[in-house]
């Protein structure tokens, strides 16, 4: 194990007071991890009944404060986990933090104990598919790798877990980055920054900031993988001290990558030059080949190899809730973005068509601008239909930006309402533009009853293909 040098704790958890704050599954499992290694736990959530398995947690000795942060319970503890969905700014954590509390995240916990090369990977859109991808060329190439973060099992789960990997591959978000102190990526992969998460975020210079903290330790031994196409992003890789690979670049005049011709070129510091075709890419949009392209790189960088790489450019299929094709109804093919929870994201899937289409958006607002919709909806959307908490504020934005738009109560409402407009040859699209806690316990709950509205229609005596 690691000596921490900014969180001493982690050398000695046996009698240690620890605070776990949030017990979803990431709380939960951070909660079982202390009280494993002899820490005195107690796990807080404000939601009463969050935690399902609470009986269990108090079987092994960990107690449970739900419905309330209690001041003293805080300030009292000598080591904070907090999980990713809750703020860090929050009352009790700055209480704390004034006290001299090490307040850490999941992450930061977990790095302690790997000592293995981490490859982490972030950016407002694409993390899940560009991170399950990076995974499948790594396994590919022989190597033993661990896929999680932010995606699947938390990090913490690698440590407990006990099998030790070549390279543990992690997607990570601007939530647990806010909370690191010392973890360092041996690769840090950064595919874009917009405009996402202004509810939680004072502004959007606070938000890019959160993501720059992916290359906080990193030295001149370290990689940064960058998106040369991205404004953003470019702009702050002068403050990166890493080396740095661009993918997206015009011209392949220097170490990184370009899409050409249906090509994709990468060239890459001792390893030399690599060429892919991306004819069989399965993904719809240039974002989807941006993330192949920031995947073949971070691979190439770690040791995969180039048969890996194509074999999986050409056989990946993309991930549920992502651009993911439903079915074709009476001539109409359905799609769920469930998982385009920000406006960029929206933009993206509308590119990815030629076709017209009727675009079901709304949900919670997260501070984003729907007029930079505005072209996009005018260009390719016929029907607009709003759902959730955003629909009068996305109506006075785009409502005149289509041709027809309407207001539907749930989802089921609005797809009945695009196959009752919808003509052979369109599309129908699912991209929110918001995230989906007014109506659904989270984007995959959204997607699913897309897809099961979506299937009622054809069970409707429709006839599918």
């Amino acid at each position: 194990m690691k000596e921490s040098k900014g969180v001493g704790l982690m050398i000695n958890l046996k009698n240690r007071k620890a605070v776990v704050v949030g017990l979803a599954r990431t709380g939960t499992a951070v909660a079982r991890f202390l009280s494993k290694r002899g820490a005195v736990v107690t796990g807080c959530d404000l939601k009463k009944d969050r935690v399902e398995s609470a009986s269990e947690l108090e079987a092994v000795g960990i107690s449970l404060e739900l419905g309330e942060h209690r001041l003293e319970t805080f300030i009292n503890a000598e080591l904070i986990v907090v999980s990713p969905g809750v703020p860090d700014n929050i009352e009790p954590l700055v209480a704390a933090r004034s006290k001299g509390v090490s307040v850490i995240g999941e992450v930061e916990l977990a790095a302690q104990f790997i000592d293995e090369p981490i490859i982490a990977v972030t950016g407002t859109n694409g993390k899940t598919t560009t991170t399950t991808m990076l995974g499948e060329m790594l396994k590919g190439s022989g190597l033993r790798v661990w896929v999680g973060g932010n995606i699947g099992d938390p990090l913490i789960g690698y440590v407990e877990k006990g099998d030790k990997a070549d390279i543990v591959v992690v997607e990570i978000s601007s939530f647990q980055l806010d909370t690191i102190e010392e973890f360092k990526p041996r690769v840090g992969t950064l595919l874009n920054i917009t405009e996402d998460h202004l509810d939680r975020y004072p502004s959007f210079q606070a938000y890019v900031d959160s993501k720059l903290r992916l290359f906080l330790n990193h030295s001149e031994d370290d990689l940064a993988i960058l998106n040369a196409a991205d404004p953003v992003v470019k702009g702050l890789s002068r403050s990166i001290k890493s080396q740095k690979l661009f993918f997206n670049l015009d011209t392949l005049n220097r170490y990184g990558s370009r899409v050409h011709d249906s090509q994709l070129e990468c060239c890459i510091p001792e390893r030399g030059s690599f060429c892919f075709s991306l004819r069989g890419f399965k993904l719809r949009g240039v974002h989807n080949i941006e993330n192949g392209s920031a995947a073949a790189l971070a691979a190439l960088a770690s040791g995969g190899s180039a048969d890996a790489i194509q074999d999986v450019l050409e056989t990946f299929s993309g991930l549920p809730h992502r651009l993911e094709y439903v079915n074709t109804v009476d001539g109409v093919r359905y799609y769920n973005d469930s998982k385009g929870t920000n406006v960029a994201a929206v933009i993206k899937s509308l590119e990815s068509f030629d076709e017209p289409i009727i675009l079901i958006m709304g949900g919670r607002d997260k501070g984003g601008d729907y007029n930079l919709l505005k072209e996009h909806v005018k260009k390719r959307v016929k029907h607009l239909i709003v759902i959730g908490e955003t629909k009068t504020k996305i109506i006075k934005s785009l409502g005149r930006c289509a041709p027809l738009a309407s207001v539907a109560d749930d989802m089921d409402e609005a797809v009945n309402m695009a196959h009752d407009c919808a003509v052979p040859g369109d599309v129908v699209l699912l991209s929110p533009a918001c995230s989906s806690f007014d109506m659904f316990s989270d984007y995959t709950e959204r997607g699913r009853a897309f897809c099961e509205s979506v299937k009622r229609l054809s069970n409707q005596g429709s006839s599918s293909s």
